[in-house]
């Protein structure tokens, strides 16, 4: 009996403790589409700490689960699950992708689609993709970022902008650069003078995103504007109903030449001048000069972001403020901007009225040094000092003679390059203001349909100067030579459309989305200068330009069943610039898509996450076409010197300028196919391009026969290119989760484009030279002909000896005429890559982030224009008898005693990989302050061939280079 009490008691004390017992829960978690495990899951007892992470087979164990718990399951890409605990010892759970993730919203122009119902060649590079760094100019960004994108840095100048080429460019003489539209305001194309970079007003720290539409079917709703392709640049806005949150950001920056071009060292000078025939070696100097290191030295600068955002109830703002400045590696060369950026948004009427207002405000100041200087440094004697006390120059040496009885320059002798640099001042200001307000209605009793209407302007205005002293050797009048200029660019929009999409319960569920729509847009510039000009000052003529282009434009599309797609537009433009018979142009596209992954057959598929063809075909159209009215008989005022005397008095003649009553603007027809992919669960995901284009009624610069114009040269359209590429695109997710992600991106572009007419005659063998080059005058070594690349080279063919080197004079007789003449220049080689790529790393692992990203370019070539107009003997000793210029060291392998210009020893392979962008950075979350500190490091290395400073020259010209530095990068952000 008292062992049954006992144990009775013992029981009753027992049953409380049983609901505090603590449980072991394990499983497996997957994904629903694929049924394979997921490593990395996050697996915790919800409101705790505790928790665990799931292992590579997707298996957990969590101890430590009491009754009433509740466990969540988390995974990036994935819709988070909640499970209740009822005391199971194993939970096996399935997740599903994030619908979300999958349908992201990209523009497409005059509104939205989903990546998923996109069927145009559209793709979206959000900030997380972004490159990181000092970055000035928006578009380094995204360099080697995207399939069918080239962007070409420029040189080494603080605030340079780059090259940025769609799917190659699409004419010869009109613009070749994308439509960029900013906010919903396409900007001028033809850019802001006085800048060094167009989009420089608008600070890489607020951008959100870019969106490249690359085939016509996406981009001829901008019509005339669209050949080239379109960037749209989404800035950054505040957040509804968000806390108050400030943040700094500072990025601090170092930079230094990696290379200075190779010429003959003081010693090497001396020896070639004593061991060539007919000099005098007295006229050499007794410093050993390196006049590159005089011109170059340490680029330092510093970017500073502070930016306010919040969003209180139904207003929502951001505010920021941005100060950048750099110095160049080229002695007083300076850029710096300050920039005041502005988001407003108000919902109205129960969010039936959307309000916003974007501006981006700008004050850029420039110190421009002397790029003379460059060439200058590689061409001086470098016996020479830079000082000479008894210089009437300022202090400083230059080459001079006796005329008069007076000491003056050697009119043709190379200047000195420090003295170019001090003895120069090129200041400039640019303020400009995009900025627009975009106000948006939701029908209360039609909400399917909405009202769009955006107005909007971009502002600029320059103003600068340049002088240089009388006793600057670059100064050859008897005055101060100066200039002051003004240049005005306005930019005027108005938008107004009308968008209606629903969904209908029609073959189970069809959207139809339909845009209509008006736009109206003005372009105004103005420039005014005054300066001297032959030992006088004049205020030259002041140049207004105006345009106005006005449209009408429509889409439609259409989602039936979720897998099929069909989508059409069209827009009419009508252009001041082309005559009245050409001014309206229609630009009609139609695309289709089949979403395959959403059909029976592949619905269950564990394989197959995505899989979607698209086909297209659009007609666009090019709008930079040259001067204005280059139909119209204009009289022009003249300038440079051409001026009448009337007594003390000079009068400015005008003159006819050449015209084509029957220009147009280019047209371009587009094709192109493509299919995007995503396999388990989009951790390997993709896309395809193939494209075919042809640009008609080319517009470029031909001979007349004399008295048929006003010129011998005439603007006019004569011709067809034909291009064609295959675009590829691959994301991989090797490793995702909340603590660590590993994604590459790889991207690659095939590319191939040709003149196929060029001639208004029959004549095969015409041929319009291109490429201008030092040496001589009005050399040209590049060719556009048919049946070539607009970037051919037109050479010699040389031969070599036994030994493998140049024999001068001696070239390859094509024609078998035994006799080498000008028909013996062929075209050969390109400055056109076959193919171009780009490969992205970014992994962080908790707080810990590293990415790097590599660029190549492979079969173009590039021509060694440093080499050619300085490699011989005679460039330095074929001067007047009293002053020397100094070679290029390629002298002592070629031995070349004359200029050989033409010579296909001069083309270089200019294949290269370079290592753009390595950073690592660290963050440390804080409950009221988000720290995060970061080590950036730009061209870090460059794989290459190439005997020149930089194989990546746009243009395949390389001459007078301005070298890009590599720059370190420390940077702070501290968000409160």
């Amino acid at each position: 009996m008292r062992t049954l009490i006992k144990s009775t008691l013992f029981l009753l004390f027992m049953l409380p403790m049983s609901f505090f017992a603590q449980n072991t829960v394990s499983g497996t978690v997957s994904e629903s589409a694929t049924g394979l495990p997921i490593p990395g899951v996050n697996v915790i007892v919800k409101g705790t700490t505790n928790g665990t992470v799931t292992d590579f087979d997707g298996n957990y164990t969590i101890t430590n689960v009491a009754g009433e718990d509740i466990l969540v399951f988390s995974y990036l890409g994935f819709v988070t699950r909640e499970i209740p605990f009822q005391g199971q010892s194993t939970i096996d759970v399935v997740l599903d992708e994030d619908a979300a993730a999958l349908d992201e919203v990209v523009l497409i122009g005059y509104g939205a689609t989903s990546e998923q119902d996109a069927t145009g060649a559209v793709e979206k590079i959000s900030a997380s993709e972004f490159n990181q760094g000092a970055v000035v100019a928006p578009e380094q960004l995204i360099a080697g970022k995207s399939a069918g994108v080239q962007i070409t840095p420029g040189g080494g100048a603080p605030g340079q902008g780059g090259t940025i080429r769609i799917r190659g460019g699409a004419s010869l003489s009109a613009s070749n650069d994308p439509l960029i539209v900013v906010d919903g305001v396409p900007l001028d194309q033809r850019g802001v003078a006085g800048s060094r970079n167009a989009l420089n007003s608008i600070n890489p720290n607020e951008i959100e995103d870019f969106t490249i539409l690359k085939d016509a079917a996406a981009t001829s709703i901008y019509g005339s504007r669209a050949s080239n392709g379109v960037i749209l640049i989404t800035t950054r806005k505040g957040k509804k109903d968000s806390p108050f949150q400030f943040t700094y950001d500072v990025k601090a920056s170092v930079g230094n030449i990696i290379d200075k071009v190779d010429v003959l060292d003081a010693d090497e000078f001396r020896n070639l001048i004593q061991n060539t025939p007919g000099t005098d070696p007295s006229l050499l100097g007794e410093a050993n000069t390196d006049w590159q290191d005089q011109i170059y030295g340490t680029s330092v600068g510093a970017i500073h972001n502070f930016t306010a955002t919040q969003g209180v109830g139904n207003f929502y703002y951001r505010l920021n403020f941005n100060h950048t400045a750099e110095t160049g590696v080229l002695e007083g060369d300076y850029y710096e901007r300050n920039a005041f950026n502005v988001a407003l948004n108000q919902d109205l009427f129960d969010n039936h009225l959307k309000l916003s207002l974007t501006s981006k405000n700008s004050l850029d100041k420039n110190k421009f040094a002397d790029q003379g200087a460059i060439g200058a440094a590689v061409a001086f004697d470098p016996t020479q000092p830079v000082l000479d006390p008894t210089s009437p120059f300022g202090g400083y040496f230059e080459f001079t003679r006796m005329s008069g009885g007076e000491i003056t320059q050697q009119n043709l002798a190379t200047r000195n390059p420090v003295a170019l640099l001090d003895l120069y001042e090129d200041d400039n200001q640019t303020r400009r203001s995009i900025t627009n307000l975009n106000a948006e209605y939701k029908f209360h009793w039609l909400p399917e349909l909405k009202a769009v209407v955006n107005a909007g302007f971009d502002y600029a205005e320059a103003r600068g100067g340049t002088f240089r002293p009388l006793t600057s050797a670059a100064n050859i009048s008897n005055i101060n030579q100066f200039s002051n200029y003004e240049n005005i660019n306005r930019n005027l929009l108005l938008d107004a459309y009308l968008n209606y999409k629903k969904e209908f319960d029609v073959l189970s569920g069809t959207e139809v989305d339909v845009t209509a729509g008006h736009s109206y847009q003005e372009f105004y510039s103005y420039s005014d200068v005054i300066g001297t000009e032959q030992d006088q000052v004049f205020d030259f003529p002041e140049d207004i330009n105006r345009n106005s282009l006005e449209s009408y434009f429509a889409r439609a599309s259409f989602d039936i069943n979720d897998k099929y797609l069909i989508s059409g537009s069209i827009r009419a433009d009508g252009s001041s610039r082309v005559a009245p018979q050409n001014r309206w142009g229609y630009f009609p596209a139609a695309s289709i898509g089949w979403k395959l992954h959403n059909e029976d057959f592949l619905a269950e598929s564990k394989f197959i996450s995505e899989l979607k063809l698209r086909g297209g075909y659009g007609e666009t159209g090019n709008y930079e076409i040259g001067r204005n009215y280059g139909y119209l008989g204009l009289y022009t005022p003249s300038q440079g010197g051409a001026r009448y005397q009337f007594g003390s008095t000079f009068v400015p003649t005008i003159r006819p300028e050449e015209y084509d009553e029957n220009l147009k603007w280019e047209s371009l027809i587009n094709y192109n196919a493509g299919i995007d992919f995503g396999f388990f669960s989009n951790r390997l995901s993709g896309s395809v391009d193939a494209y075919y284009r042809e640009t008609e009624d080319l517009i470029a610069t031909v001979p007349v026969p004399a008295g048929a114009n006003l010129s011998d040269q005439l603007l006019t359209n004569v011709g067809t290119t034909v291009s064609r590429g295959i675009e590829v695109g691959l994301s991989g997710d090797i490793a995702r989760s909340n603590d660590f992600n590993w994604t590459l991106n790889y991207n690659i572009t095939f590319q191939d484009r040709e003149i196929t007419k060029l001639t208004l005659g029959d004549d095969p063998n015409f041929f319009i030279p291109q490429g201008g080059i030092s040496g001589g005058v009005g050399n040209t070594i590049q060719i556009w002909k048919e049946d070539y690349d607009p970037t051919t080279f037109f050479v010699f063919r040389q031969v070599y000896n036994e030994q493998g080197q140049p024999i001068e004079g001696a070239y390859v007789d094509v024609n078998g005429d035994n006799q080498i003449t000008e028909s013996d220049r062929q075209p050969y080689k390109k400055a056109t890559p076959d193919y171009f790529m780009g490969l992205t790393n970014s992994m962080n692992y908790k707080n810990l982030d590293f990415s790097f990203t590599f660029r190549g370019s492979f079969g173009n070539y590039i021509y060694n224009n440093t080499q050619s107009a300085n490699g011989f003997v005679e460039a330095g000793t074929n001067t007047p008898s009293d002053y020397y210029s100094n070679l290029n060291a390629n002298v002592l392998e070629t031995g070349f005693e004359n200029s050989q210009f033409f010579s296909d020893y001069y083309l270089n392979a200019a294949d290269f990989v370079k290592l753009d962008n390595v950073s690592i950075g660290y963050t440390v979350p804080g409950e009221k302050v988000d720290f995060r500190a970061s080590l950036t490091a730009t061209n870090v290395l460059t794989i290459t061939d190439y005997e020149g400073l930089d194989p990546e020259v746009f243009g395949g010209i390389d001459n007078n280079f301005y070298p890009r530095s590599r720059r370190f990068v420390l940077g702070f952000n501290l968000s409160f």
